[in-house]
């Protein structure tokens, strides 16, 4: 056998292991034999050479597929890359607040696919500390739903429990899966059939979920990272610009990051900086505003900077209250 037709089929084995792995209902040896370009008898060798590679594929009434529960995908990677997932890693571990046995296998793989002993060391290190954290029961079974959901495109049946506190029943077409850099949580982002629209729902508050035999497409016109651009973390809000006023000791260390790519930072004169930024709405970035405590000035818009005032005022009514009820009282005569 030629180099060539060496290169060939191992490259029609990865398009076959490709094809079936995103093709949810698996697919027919014709199906494939007119995809790759060869023959039937062609196909059959192919599916007998990728089982002995070790890919679980499973037939049914003539169609084939991949079993995706059990499915191990091969990964090169050299050392920069290494470390940029070691990054990755650590950014997960703060994001997961519980046992995620599925983040913990990933790792563990990871780690032990990986040729330098030091990143492996750390990335091993980064599952067990994720691995002795609780584990949500409920919550596992609801992320592992919606995921099985997205990717196989069919609807779910779901309790949702709102900020409120109010329960409602919803069915949904998930649309995207998405987390907060904020806080750790996890969203997806769906067509809501009881609102008719798109809207946005916090798996945490997901107390039971179903899929339905329902299938639902997503529209081609549909982009999640545009929609999503000005927000600051996962809301779609109306977009507002937000100046604020940083003092001198804060600063520097405004200015070491890039903290939204609509930000434009200008200095002034007492060694301090203003920000402006355009983002969706000022939900979630009141929580960063209130972070800088003194060393932020809300300067517009009106709405923000009267909540953090308020919040403020507040703050200091409970300080103050605290100090008084601290300082050394009078003796009586």
């Amino acid at each position: 056998m030629t180099a060539d037709r060496i290169q060939s089929k191992a490259a029609r084995l990865q398009r076959i292991e490709r094809l079936l792995y995103n093709t949810a209902g698996g697919m027919r040896v014709n199906e494939l034999a007119e995809r790759c370009g060869v023959d039937r008898r062609t196909i059959y060798r192919d599916l007998a050479a990728l089982e002995e590679m070790g890919v679980p594929i499973w037939q049914d009434q003539g169609r084939y597929g991949i079993e995706r529960t059990t499915y191990l995908s091969t990964v090169r990677l050299n050392l920069n890359e290494a470390v940029a997932l070691f990054f990755a890693a650590r950014l997960l571990a703060h994001h997961s607040d519980e046992h995620n046995p599925h983040v913990v296998s990933a790792l563990q793989k990871l780690a032990a696919s990986l040729p330098n002993a030091t990143i492996s060391a750390h990335i091993a290190r980064v599952a067990d500390l994720i691995r002795a954290r609780p584990l949500r029961a409920n919550y596992m079974r609801v992320l592992e739903t919606i995921t099985r959901a997205w990717a196989d495109r069919r609807r779910v049946d779901l309790e949702y429990r709102a900020a409120s506190g109010e329960m409602t029943r919803r069915v949904i077409a998930p649309y995207v899966l998405e987390v907060s850099r904020s806080e750790p949580a996890s969203y997806v982002i769906a067509f809501d059939e009881l609102r008719g629209a798109l809207r946005t729902f916090k798996l945490e508050r997901v107390t039971d979920a179903t899929i339905l035999d329902d299938g639902y497409t997503i529209p081609e016109d549909f982009d999640p990272y545009q929609r999503l651009s000005s927000a600051w973390g996962v809301m779609d809000e109306t977009e507002v610009e937000v100046r604020l006023r940083f003092t001198a000791t804060a600063a520097s260390r405004v200015r070491e990051s890039v903290w939204h790519h609509s930000q434009r930072i200008t200095d002034g004169a007492d060694g301090g900086c203003e920000m402006t930024i355009r983002v969706g709405g000022v939900r979630e970035i009141r929580s960063w505003v209130l972070s800088w405590g003194a060393d932020v000035e809300v300067l517009a818009p009106d709405a923000l900077r009267d909540d953090v005032a308020e919040h403020a005022q507040r703050m200091a009514s409970m300080y103050g209250a605290e100090n008084e009820r601290s300082s050394p009282q009078p003796l009586m005569s």
